[in-house]
């Protein structure tokens, strides 16, 4: 388990955007005495949950990618969320992933009681429709049941990742304390 971690913490080191990186970006300079507080950038017990609910959340209600790393940054100041691990987390929503929750999300607005008709939206792909087709469709049919489907879908993911996080987080720190316990007997 410890060579897993220690493979994902190098990942990580190497392909999320450090504090320095993100000093440089120009359009960040207004607000970047809070985005690149040091605080946001630690892991610890509390910003890693924190971090990886609001990357969920913002991944998942977004699905505009470069919203999301922009969006969770900024949710994560309020919220003293750990700012890699949300920008991270944001990528459970790609392209491959995007129809599956689209359409989960029009499933269960369609259960909470709003209607977007889904024959429509299957002879819209089948026919390969414009865009202004699908503009039509979202607007009249698709919208209501869509957000408000991605805002449970969002919340509940959030949720999970929250609690999953915490306790993945809570062992890790147990089996790291049981390791130094054993060298301390050790030596």
């Amino acid at each position: 388990m410890s060579e897993r971690l220690v493979s994902l913490s190098n990942w990580a080191r190497t392909h999320l955007p450090t504090r320095e990186s993100m000093e440089e970006i120009r359009w960040l300079r207004p607000f970047s005495h809070l985005v690149l507080r040091a605080d946001l950038w630690r892991f610890t017990r509390r910003s890693v949950p924190r971090g990886v609910a609001v990357g969920l959340l913002v991944g998942i209600f977004a699905l505009i990618p470069g919203v999301q790393i922009v969006g969770a940054a900024l949710l994560c100041v309020p919220a003293r969320g750990n700012i890699p691990l949300a920008g991270a987390m944001t990528f459970l929503s790609n392209p491959a992933t995007t129809p599956f929750i689209l359409l989960a999300s029009i499933y269960v607005g369609n259960h909470l009681g709003f209607h977007a008709d889904l024959a429509t939206l299957d002879h819209l792909y089948r026919t390969g429709a414009g865009m202004g087709q699908w503009v039509h469709w979202l607007t009249s049919d698709g919208a209501p049941a869509l957000l408000m489907g991605l805002g449970v879908i969002a919340v509940v993911a959030a949720s999970l990742g929250y609690v999953i996080a915490a306790m993945v987080w809570r062992r890790v720190l147990v089996h790291r304390n049981a390791l130094r316990k054993a060298r301390q007997s050790e030596a």
